[in-house]
């Protein structure tokens, strides 16, 4: 299964897995957006991503650590 920018509920979980120290209320943008590119199963185009997708991921990753 390959992650698109779409699937922000997914990456969440997956940063969360993946970064368990990392307090997703901290995160900038810059190092989100790095962090997803750099999962195994990411496959989209970088470009493609925005601020409110970026807010989206940012926002289940919060969830995901409740």
């Amino acid at each position: 299964m390959s992650l698109k920018w779409t699937d922000v509920l997914e990456i969440a979980i997956q940063l969360a897995e993946s970064k368990p120290d990392v307090d997703p209320m901290s995160v900038n943008f810059v190092d989100l957006r790095k962090w997803v590119l750099e999962l195994p199963e990411f496959d989209d185009m970088p470009e493609h991503c925005g601020e409110k997708i970026l807010e989206a991921i940012q926002s289940h990753w919060i969830e995901e650590r409740d």
